[in-house]
C-alpha cells in the first residue's frame, strides 16, 4: 500500500524539489499500474502535487483553521504500540475511551474498558441491555480476506455474546485499496458470512470504500466488523468479586495465531482456528439461567493474551489472581503450542480465542460439567482474592508475577526486532506525550462544540 499523498506531503516537508517529488510518484504508479499510459502518469503525479500544495492553503477563518489543524506531539502510533496489545496501547485506549465516555447515560460506557458497551432500554417496566462492538480486522491478513472476514466476525461476537447478550446484528465496514482485485471484497464477505451462517446471527447493514480514495495505490485491505446484541443482564467486568473461580476453555486462536502459521510457513495450524466453538460455549452458558445467574462475568483471551487480559480485567478492580501453568497450558490447542514453542512466541502474550469464566466458588464444577457435555474442553485455572498482583505458578514449582508487556508477544519476524519491551523512562516519556495529545484534542473538542452550540447550529 502507498499513500501518495503522505509521500508528496512527506518530501515537500524534506525540501524536495517539485521534479523529485513527480519523478517518485511516476515510479511507483508504474509499479502498481503497469499497464498505464505514462502520459496519464505523468498527469495523475502532477495533479497530486497540485492537490498538496491546495491542500496546504491557509484559512482566513479562525474556527476553520481550528478543525482542519491538529497538534502533533512528535509521537507516532508505531512508537507507542497502537494496536499491539499491550500496556503502551493501554495507555492510549485509556484516554480514548475517556474521551469517548461523553456521559450521555451509557450502563457501559468506553471508560469501562470492557469488552463491549451497553445501554439500557425499557420495555414494558422492564429493562432490556443493547450491547454493541466493533471489531477491527487482522492488519497483517490483507493478502487472505476469506481468514481475515471470518476471525474479525467471530472476534465481534465473542465480545458480545461475553457480556451476557445474544447477537442480533451484524454491520461490515470494508476498504480496499485502488489496485485491490475486486475477489477480494467478496472473499472478504464470504468469511463474514460463513460466521453469520453458522452462528445464526444475520447481516443487516455494511459500507464499502476505497483505502484513500485515488491518492492510495496498492493491494491492501481494512475494515471491521459491528454486532449488536440484547440481553435481561450484562456481565460486566466491574462485577467481578474477589472470591471468583477463573475457568477458561480450550483456545486455538483466531487472527493472530492465522497470521503466525502463515509468516512462519505453518499454514495447516489455520485448519485448527476455523470453527464456533467459543459461540457454542457462551451460547451454552446463556441458556442456563441458574448457572448463568452464579457467573459474575465472561471474557475472551485477546488483547495482550492471558497475562494482557487478566491484568486489565482485575487491575483496577484491586483482585489478584493465582494462575496455574499445568492448567493454562494444557487448554492451548496442541499443534498451536507446538508453533508457537517452536516460533519461540509466549502463548500467553497473544490471544488464545479461548473463553474466562469468572464464577462463584460453589458453581465452578456446574460451569465445567456443563461445558464438558457439550465437547468443551475446559478446566479452572485460578482464583481471585483481594490484592494487586497476579501470580502465576509455573510447572517447576516457581511463582512469578503475571504483567503485560509493552507490546504483545512477538509472533512474526517484524515484531521480534521490533521487541516487545521499552525502558521505563522512555514509556514515561510516551504517555506523556498520549496524555498531551488528549488533553490538545479534548479542548478542542470544547472550543468547537461552543462554537456550534452559540451559532445556533444544533438544537
Amino acid at each position: 500500500m502507498t499513500d501518495l499523498e503522505g509521500i508528496a506531503n512527506r518530501m515537500l516537508e524534506q525540501q524536495f524539489s517539485e521534479k523529485e517529488i513527480t519523478e517518485l510518484l511516476e515510479k511507483l504508479y508504474s509499479i502498481f499500474k503497469p499497464g498505464l499510459d505514462e502520459e496519464i502518469i505523468s498527469k495523475l503525479s502532477q495533479s497530486i502535487i497540485k492537490e498538496v500544495f491546495n491542500s496546504r492553503a491557509s484559512p482566513t477563518d479562525d474556527i476553520v483553521s481550528d478543525v482542519l489543524n491538529y497538534s502533533p506531539v512528535q509521537l507516532t502510533a508505531g512508537e507507542q504500540g497502537v494496536g499491539s496489545r499491550g500496556t503502551g496501547d493501554f495507555v492510549v485506549h485509556s484516554y480514548l475511551t475517556k474521551m469517548a465516555s461523553n456521559h450521555s447515560g451509557a450502563f457501559l460506557a468506553p471508560d469501562s474498558m470492557d469488552d463491549a458497551g451497553a445501554v439500557t432500554m425499557t420495555n414494558n417496566g422492564e429493562s432490556i441491555y443493547i450491547v454493541s462492538k466493533m471489531e477491527g480486522m487482522h492488519s497483517r491478513l490483507s493478502n487472505f480476506p476469506f481468514i481475515a472476514g471470518f476471525h474479525v466476525t467471530r472476534a465481534c461476537l465473542r465480545d458480545v455474546l461475553v457480556k451476557g447478550a445474544k447477537p442480533v446484528s451484524i454491520m461490515v465496514d470494508i476498504h480496499l485499496g485502488d489496485d485491490s482485485d475486486i475477489a477480494k471484497l467478496f472473499d472478504f464477505m464470504a468469511g463474514v458470512s460463513c460466521v453469520a451462517e453458522l452462528a445464526g446471527v444475520p447481516i443487516t447493514a455494511g459500507s464499502t470504500l476505497r483505502i484513500g480514495g485515488d491518492m492510495v495505490i496498492g493491494t491492501r485491505i481494512t475494515g471491521g466488523i459491528a454486532a449488536v446484541g440484547t440481553c435481561n443482564r450484562v456481565l460486566a467486568r466491574r462485577d467481578i468479586l474477589p472470591d471468583a473461580d477463573i475457568i477458561m476453555t480450550e483456545g486455538a486462536g483466531g487472527g493472530t495465531i492465522a497470521t503466525t502459521a502463515i509468516y512462519h510457513s505453518w499454514p495447516d495450524v489455520i485448519l485448527y482456528t476455523l470453527n464456533v466453538k467459543f459461540i457454542k460455549a457462551m451460547s451454552v452458558l446463556l441458556d442456563q439461567k441458574e448457572i448463568l445467574e452464579k457467573i459474575y462475568c465472561c471474557s475472551d483471551v485477546t488483547n495482550g493474551g492471558l497475562r494482557g487480559d487478566l491484568f486489565e480485567i482485575l487491575h483496577s478492580a484491586g483482585i489478584g489472581a493465582d494462575v496455574y501453568e499445568t492448567s493454562v497450558a494444557g487448554l492451548v490447542e496442541s499443534h498451536v503450542k507446538e508453533m508457537l514453542d517452536t516460533a519461540k512466541t509466549d502463548y500467553l502474550g497473544v490471544s488464545l480465542d479461548a473463553l474466562l469464566v469468572f464464577c462463584e466458588p460453589g458453581a465452578t464444577e456446574e460451569v465445567l460439567a456443563l461445558l464438558r457435555e457439550n465437547s468443551i474442553n475446559a478446566a479452572k485455572i485460578g482464583t481471585c482474592f483481594q490484592g494487586e498482583k497476579i501470580l502465576f505458578h509455573e510447572s517447576n514449582g516457581e511463582t512469578r508475577e503475571l504483567v503485560p508487556h509493552f507490546r504483545e508477544s512477538a509472533y512474526t519476524l517484524v515484531k521480534k526486532i521490533i521487541g516487545e519491551k521499552v525502558d521505563p523512562l522512555v514509556q514515561a516519556r510516551m504517555n506523556g506525550l498520549v496524555k498531551a495529545a488528549f488533553q490538545s484534542a479534548s479542548e478542542k473538542k470544547v472550543r468547537i462544540s461552543s462554537w456550534i452550540s452559540t451559532h445556533n447550529q444544533l438544537e
